[in-house]
């Protein structure tokens, strides 16, 4: 039989070598320049106060936003595949705009909205809630652009799913919340822990649309990837690599936590 692509061992090799150019490498280069500051530096650096802070809001807020956007995107995804109303197709575009628009652009245009003199932080304000230039207008930010992950990931399962296992479920007697807890949330798992491990992934790196609305003061609103640039700008560039090292090893095991969390729901899924 004629194959469409070479063997296994051409196209593994070709694998490695394109993994290894541009995954493999960088990563390798972040550790070996960060060795280089020796132990007592790199923990200096990298687990200083100021650096455990940003860390903390960093993973807390990406963490914080990633589950947001499993719930409401998981909504999202049901009225899209389920659902029949005009407009529909605009509303699904509008789904896959933070990822075509600009992250300072969405930076800016939500601290316009959320900053005291914007349309909702006026509204808020009088109640005492500040969302712009605080932690919570870190995680507002990452909901924008995380949403999508989750929606896209979800939605062609549903769509798979079909309705006549719901109507099984209905004649069989099952209520509502017994036909999601027990059919439809099973079904959707994997790929809702998908969009949730994406979501978060891209939270954790995100730069351009937080240093708008983050407010950068340390030890409060100041994330890891502006701490980053702060070394790079000192030209201290085995600091940011002690700093990217420590979010690398930190995001690798959270990762690495969700992938296994995905393999369990798919065993006992298949029990």
């Amino acid at each position: 039989m004629r194959r469409v692509i070479p063997g296994f061992g051409i196209t593994l090799g070709f694998t490695m070598i394109w993994l290894s150019l541009i995954v493999l490498i960088p990563l390798s280069a972040i550790f070996i320049r960060a060795a280089g500051l020796g132990w007592d530096d790199f923990v200096a650096v990298g687990l200083s106060t100021r650096a455990l802070k940003a860390y903390q809001l960093s993973f807390g807020a990406a963490l914080a936003a990633a589950a947001i956007n499993a719930v409401f995107g998981m909504l999202v995804a049901w009225v899209l595949v389920r659902q029949d109303f005009p407009g529909k197709r605009i509303v699904n575009a509008l789904v896959d705009l933070p990822f075509a628009l600009p992250t300072a652009v969405a930076g800016i245009a939500l601290t316009a909205l959320y900053a005291e003199s914007g349309w909702f932080g006026g509204l808020l304000a009088p109640l005492g809630i500040k969302v712009a230039f605080t932690p919570v207008g870190v995680v507002v930010a990452l909901i924008f652009i995380g949403l999508p992950f989750v929606v896209r990931s979800v939605e062609p399962v549903l769509a798979d799913l079909g309705h006549d296992v719901e109507e099984a479920a209905a004649t069989l007697g099952a209520s509502g919340w017994q036909t999601f807890h027990r059919i439809i949330l099973p079904a959707i798992g994997p790929a809702l822990l998908t969009g949730f491990a994406l979501a978060f992934a891209r939270g954790v790196g995100e730069y351009g649309s937080l240093i708008f609305i983050a407010g950068n003061m340390p030890y409060r609103s100041e994330i890891a990837p502006l701490l980053i640039v702060t070394q790079l700008e000192q030209f201290d560039y085995a600091g940011a690599t002690a700093i990217a090292a420590v979010m690398l090893v930190g995001s690798f095991a959270l990762l690495l936590l969700i992938n296994l969390i995905q393999v369990w729901s798919r065993k006992r899924g298949v029990a």
